[in-house]
């Protein structure tokens, strides 16, 4: 009784340390996110407005990459698939049915997660590096699939009309400041829901399942729920980016939306960053993306294979300085709640 006592006041102050870093979380995303708000005010160059657009958009991608990958510990290089749904999706509504973006990149959202829950049926009794070969092995297929489909526009692609700027067609030709907020608040949306989800029972879930899953079962979680779920709410997320990204090039073919590369610039910045963490894949992003944009623009040509072995490098560096990403350079280790 004498040892409970003395333990209350303790575990007391370490529940309002948590619940002070939680806070202080939200705080700093707000102020890196009114920052990043800021930033178009100043930089009227419209190259690097896009490079805003595509790094704010590879921060929600890696943020939903994180979640099955990170979380839950399963490696998937074929996050591509999601990405092509929801950009398909969206834009064959629009084009062939007259639906409006926004409706589109729901339903492709929720398409997509659909087929992730269909596919993790078979793929989710595989483990490590056979799981990740089957994503790398199903994406593919899917790209060949939509390559040879006249129907979904083959290797020619869809190219969007083009009519006034507008928010209800999400359409604008030369202004990128919608582009830079939309994808902005998606970055945003998805790190709040990393963040909901981290602490709930579905995050100590997940991380149970990363660390062991035989041990995890054993102790009563439900592992191949855990990772369905993990799976849907990444593609969800992944789809969202791929419909935007159709809005923001108004132009899609497999090869811009459903090959390898993107897989694995969704699972990069992650990577370098810190997996399993709410802010590494952001950080992540930051360093990556302007690095691939600017070393196309000042490499001549697309600069595709030279981008590939600079970052590539990095992230080799990376791991072998700094496992666990360079958020271990702030201190900013995955979260253990406080145990009652």
């Amino acid at each position: 009784m004498e040892a409970a006592t003395l333990a209350a006041p303790a575990l007391e102050a370490q529940a309002s340390a948590f619940a002070r870093k939680r806070r202080n979380e939200l705080l700093t995303l707000l102020v890196v996110a009114a920052a990043v708000a800021c930033l178009p005010l100043f930089m009227t160059d419209v190259y690097f407005q896009n490079m805003l657009v595509l790094t704010l958009m590879y921060a929600a991608l890696a943020q939903a990459w994180n979640i099955l990958g990170g979380y839950c510990g399963q490696i998937s290089l074929g996050h591509a698939l999601y990405f092509g749904v929801g950009a398909y999706t969206s834009t064959i509504l629009l084009t062939k049915y007259g639906v409006i973006p926004w409706i589109g990149m729901v339903l492709g959202g929720i398409l997509a997660a659909a087929i992730a829950l269909i596919l993790g049926y078979p793929c989710f009794r595989l483990r490590g590096h056979y799981f990740t070969i089957a994503t790398i092995v199903i994406a593919e297929a899917a790209f060949l699939l939509v390559l040879n489909w006249d129907w979904a526009g083959a290797a020619l692609g869809i190219q969007m009309p083009m009519g006034p700027d507008s928010w209800l067609m999400f359409q604008f030709a030369r202004d990128k400041l919608p582009f830079i907020y939309f994808a902005l608040g998606l970055a945003c949306v998805t790190w709040l829901v990393t963040w909901k989800i981290e602490d709930s029972r579905w995050g100590y879930w997940w991380r149970a399942v990363k660390d062991n899953a035989e041990a995890a079962e054993s102790l009563g979680v439900v592992v191949f729920h855990s990772k369905m779920a993990a799976a849907a709410v990444s593609a969800f997320f992944t789809a969202v980016g791929g419909s935007f990204y159709a809005q923001f090039v108004s132009y899609i073919d497999p090869e811009s939306v459903m090959s390898f590369q993107f897989s694995l610039l969704m699972s990069l910045p992650a990577v370098l960053g810190g997996i399993g963490t709410l802010w590494g894949p952001a950080l992540g992003a930051a360093i990556l993306i302007p690095l691939t944009e600017l070393t196309r623009s000042y490499i001549g040509g697309s600069g595709k294979g030279v981008d590939l072995i600079v970052y590539g490098t990095l992230v080799m560096v990376i791991a072998l300085a700094r496992p666990q990403g360079l958020v271990s350079l702030f201190g900013w280790a995955p979260r253990r709640a406080p145990r009652g």
